[in-house]
């Protein structure tokens, strides 16, 4: 759990539809996490009932998930080092069709890029009013011609990711659930409410105060709660997660003065491009854990007490260039190595003091950073 430092009292308003239909009726409560500042609507159950809810939502057994691949049967077969728990969950492929595993469901609208403790809060939310889902769009860079980004999460790691949330989710695991951007870009916010009514069957929605959708951004969080209104949703909004870390002030200059201050992947990607793990640990919840993966065309180099890796085979988005301590080699859900490494232009490096490499044929590197910074 980051310091209780940055994070604020945050409310949450629900949006009621009348019986009458005739107005709206705004309710404030507040229901206090032990060990941090979050606040929660009473009326809610602590955790919703699944049978009151159709379909099948009950993702509720946490598993160590882990990036794998399928062996291939040529001579040239790079053993793994782990398998995933769940082969068959975790190569299940996120879809725009999968109306039916959303329907009824609570949604949370965003960009899960970096799955920060701001996109914790919002999944904490969705939970406690019902089955949560992450709702994104894919194809945006694409679509608005942005320069394609590594990922701060590695997409096979995101599901390991998001089964660390059952804690503050009610036991639960939040979905993912994708759209294609190109199929929503030209709607208007009242289209888009009304995909998700009676398209997707959404029960409900959890947003940030400042989130924005339609159609050049047109709608915001207050039409928003009208649409949902109209059309027989609930409504959450709640207000942002606030950085009061001390090492905001140091990407204050080059912050985009949009975020006002709260925790973003934007705050994070800064945070990693001048290696300050510590505030990117702040700013997850987490440490950050780099993946890499070999491939026949990029291995690794393994030695009595080092291997190195290629870039090229980098996963998602690695910190800034540097030595970085106190770092963990993840090997195995039962066997993590501490060991050190060294970030340059073209390798990563992982050095140990133990002779660890050498019975290991490796083609995954899972590597989470401490708190140390280059």
């Amino acid at each position: 759990m980051p310091p209780d430092y940055l994070l604020h009292n945050t409310t949450i308003v629900k949006v009621k539809k009348n019986i009458d239909g005739a107005m709206f009726r705004f309710n404030y409560y507040a229901l206090q996490f032990q060990t941090s500042h979050l606040s929660f609507p009473c009326p809610l159950n602590p955790c919703f009932r699944t049978s009151s809810i159709s379909g099948n939502h009950q993702n509720r057994i946490p598993s160590t998930y882990y990036c794998f691949a399928t062996p291939s049967k040529s001579s040239g077969e790079i053993p793994l080092l782990f398998d995933s728990s769940s082969q068959q969950e975790d190569a299940h492929e996120i879809t725009s069709d999968r109306t039916a595993a959303v329907a009824g469901g609570i949604v949370a609208l965003g960009k899960f890029d970096a799955l920060h403790i701001g996109h914790r809060e919002l999944a904490t939310q969705a939970s406690r009013a019902g089955p949560p889902f992450l709702l994104s769009f894919v194809g945006m860079a694409k679509v608005l011609g942005w320069e394609n980004r590594a990922p701060i999460v590695a997409k096979c790691d995101r599901k390991r990711v998001l089964s660390s949330w059952v804690p503050y989710c009610c036991n639960t695991i939040p979905e993912e659930f994708e759209v294609e951007f190109s199929s929503v870009r030209h709607l208007t916010p009242r289209q888009f409410v009304e995909k998700l009514s009676n398209e997707l069957g959404v029960r409900g929605v959890v947003a940030g105060e400042n989130y924005r959708f339609g159609y050049k951004a047109a709608g915001d969080a207050l039409e928003l709660e009208k649409l949902c209104e109209e059309y027989g949703m609930e409504a959450y909004i709640i207000k942002s997660v606030m950085d009061k870390s001390h090492s905001a002030a140091n990407l204050g200059s080059s912050t985009n003065s949009k975020e006002k201050g709260q925790v973003s992947s934007t705050r994070v990607r800064e945070a990693l491009a001048v290696g300050d793990m510590r505030y990117v640990l702040e700013l997850l919840g987490r440490p950050h854990r780099l993946i890499l993966m070999a491939t026949d065309q990029e291995r690794f180099s393994v030695g009595q007490y080092k291997v190195s890796a290629p870039k090229s085979c980098l996963l998602n988005l690695a910190p800034k260039e540097g030595l970085y301590e106190k770092c963990s080699l993840i090997l195995g859900q039962d066997n993590v190595q501490q060991c050190r490494v060294v970030i340059d232009t073209k390798f990563v490096y992982v050095e140990t003091e133990s002779d660890i490499f050498a019975a290991q044929n490796l083609q995954f590197l899972h590597i989470e950073f401490g708190d140390s910074s280059t």
